[in-house]
């Protein structure tokens, strides 16, 4: 083995014979080919998105405008450059995806971006051609990964010959400032990009804030995820009887998402019966019974990598719920409903913290652990905790136009058989919010 793997840069050169069918679009821009190598939505989607209304993102122009998001947020903190890992910042930056869930624990992609904006993207050995497509990324190269498992005993040596590459395009494209910004990295890599005179800071702090702000194109992207999740919510909620297995019904979800070009489901958390209390428990053999509570949270990330982070729970059978049940339930729909209208421009994380509707005492032994928390490619920033678990001085900013954020809430007793599990995902207005959620509570438990 070498010590050190050279990089390779592509010329990301498109087969001739396909270059006929970019003169055909679909309704986002992309080639309407189906030999191309770029993942998106299905057919079936994009007929479904139509039949509602929903219009596709322009993804050149939503790329561009994250591009342009991220080298703002270097120029303003007087970063020469941010240095990413993590998959969903990866994802951000430049729209470029390969195996997201292995790369997440085996860090073998990377990307550069200069605060003038220019980016290098690190792929998995022999995968240039997944990015072909992408032309703000201005040169793809091989690499990044330099933990155990690919490195061996030789991690401080290909770590070095990384950060080479990283302090080089530092010296090109930021000059004398040696500011870099690094959201997750092998520690020998940033060991070795510290000894050749790089001051680091929080590449995470940075992503977080240039994602904050959805655009007009995002924020279409989330609609037609969110769109694709509730179809796929129907579908469960169909197939919600007794005798049907938890596992079952979780499958039924992530496969309705694939089936339109959703990505993955980033939890399995549904349950049923005595396992709604206490929440987080997974989806697992147990069949429903009649009188049942089923709940859950859909975690989805849809198409576009956009998530779509909503829960519901339904009553099991067609019996009629019990006294118990309609009140945790009507508890549970009354705290995310009054939240909710908190939420305009110009309020702050804090005082949503403080302003928000106490959650009555029997629940908060097990309360969920944020009232609100931002969303976009992933649960992201803020959270808004509750009074309990607030972090003085951690948040000190104020809700915006076209943030996204998830309002939820957990009621269940403490050694009670049923929990309620709520959550609707909103975007934030110039005058209030707009709710983006609208798939029915259950009528039965809220009536």
């Amino acid at each position: 083995m070498d010590a050190v793997r050279p990089f390779t840069s592509s010329n990301r050169k498109i087969d001739p014979s396909r270059r006929r069918a970019t003169q055909f679009l679909k309704p986002d821009g992309s080639p309407d080919n189906p030999d191309r190598i770029e993942i998106g939505p299905t057919e079936l989607a994009f007929r479904e998105w139509a039949e509602l209304g929903i219009a596709a993102p322009n993804l050149e122009r939503m790329r561009q405008t994250r591009l342009e998001r991220t080298a703002a947020e270097l120029r303003r903190r007087d970063l020469g450059g941010v240095l990413l890992f993590d998959p969903l910042n990866i994802r951000y930056a430049c729209d470029s995806s390969n195996m997201h869930l292995w790369i997440a624990h085996n860090p073998s992609r990377a990307v550069f971006v200069s605060a003038d904006g220019y980016m290098v993207l690190w792929d998995y050995k022999r995968c240039e051609h997944l990015s072909a497509h992408l032309p703000l990324i201005r040169e793809i190269r091989s690499g990044a990964a330099m933990f155990y498992f690919v490195a061996g005993d030789r991690e401080d040596e290909i770590a070095a010959a990384f950060a080479a590459e990283v302090d080089d395009l530092m010296r090109v494209h930021a000059g004398r400032n040696r500011r870099i910004a690094i959201d997750k990295m092998e520690l020998h890599g940033a060991f070795a990009l510290q000894r050749l005179g790089l001051e680091i800071f929080s590449g995470q702090e940075v992503m977080e804030h240039a994602r904050l702000i959805k655009s007009e194109d995002e924020i279409n992207a989330m609609r037609c995820a969110i769109a694709t999740c509730e179809i796929a919510m129907a579908e469960m909620e169909k197939e919600c009887r007794p005798g049907i297995a938890e596992t079952e019904l979780w499958a039924i979800l992530h496969a309705e998402n694939i089936k339109r070009g959703g990505e993955w489901i980033e939890t399995r958390i549904l349950s049923s019966g005595p396992r709604t209390n206490p929440w987080f428990q997974e989806a697992g053999p147990r069949k429903l019974e009649a009188g049942d509570l089923l709940a859950f949270d859909t975690d989805l990330i849809g198409p576009y990598g956009m998530c779509c982070d909503m829960s519901r729970t339904w009553f099991v059978g067609d019996g009629e719920p019990g006294a118990e049940q309609k009140r945790i339930y009507r508890d549970a729909h009354d705290h995310i409903m009054s939240n909710m209208q908190l939420l305009k421009p110009g309020v702050t994380f804090s005082e949503l913290t403080h302003l928000g509707k106490p959650l009555p005492e029997e629940y908060r032994a097990q309360r969920y652990g944020v009232m609100a928390h931002g969303v976009g490619l992933c649960d992201e920033f803020p959270s808004i905790y509750y009074p309990e678990d607030f972090i003085e001085g951690a948040y000190d900013y104020e809700i915006s136009p076209g943030m996204a954020l998830c309002v939820e809430a957990y009621c269940g007793v403490v050694g009670g058989r049923d929990g309620v599990k709520l959550e609707d995902q909103v975007l934030i207005t110039e005058t209030g919010f707009e709710n983006l959620s609208s798939y029915p509570f259950d009528a039965k438990l809220l009536g």
